[in-house]
């Protein structure tokens, strides 16, 4: 099953989030920042980031763009309670600094597993396409 990393700085969400993925198969491993998240994906076989916007030390926004320009095939999905950086929502600046999905907190468990599936089943094809090379 894949291996999805949480980066969020609220360990209750990160709980939540761990709790609802282990369950249905996952392996989670967790950040509290962008800077930890990144060494974290570096140093291990991340299928798919979680990530939140608003944290101490590397926000979201900074954490995908980094992410994105050093692994251009990374999944990614932010979460956010919301917030707007001018009059864009940083929902869409995720998506426009590179995040596959954006999904507003709070949000429906149901939607959120619909999305790492989606991400992680994408990802599970072309690896497996790969090796049947």
């Amino acid at each position: 099953m894949a291996r999805v990393l949480i980066i969020d700085d609220e360990e209750q969400i990160r709980e939540v989030l761990r709790t609802v993925l282990e369950r249905v198969g996952y392996e989670v491993s967790e950040a509290s920042n962008g800077v930890e998240g990144i060494q974290i994906y570096r140093e291990h076989d991340i299928d798919l980031v979680v990530t939140d916007i608003i944290m101490p030390e590397k926000g979201g926004i900074d954490t995908i763009m980094d992410l994105r320009r050093d692994y251009p095939d990374v999944k990614i999905i932010a979460v956010s309670g919301g917030g707007m950086c001018g009059d864009v929502s940083y929902l869409d600046m995720a998506i426009g600094v590179g995040a596959d999905r954006a999904i507003g907190k709070p949000f429906v468990l149901d939607e959120f597993l619909e999305a790492v599936t989606e991400l992680t089943e994408t990802n599970e094809t072309v690896n497996q396409g790969a090796l049947e090379e």
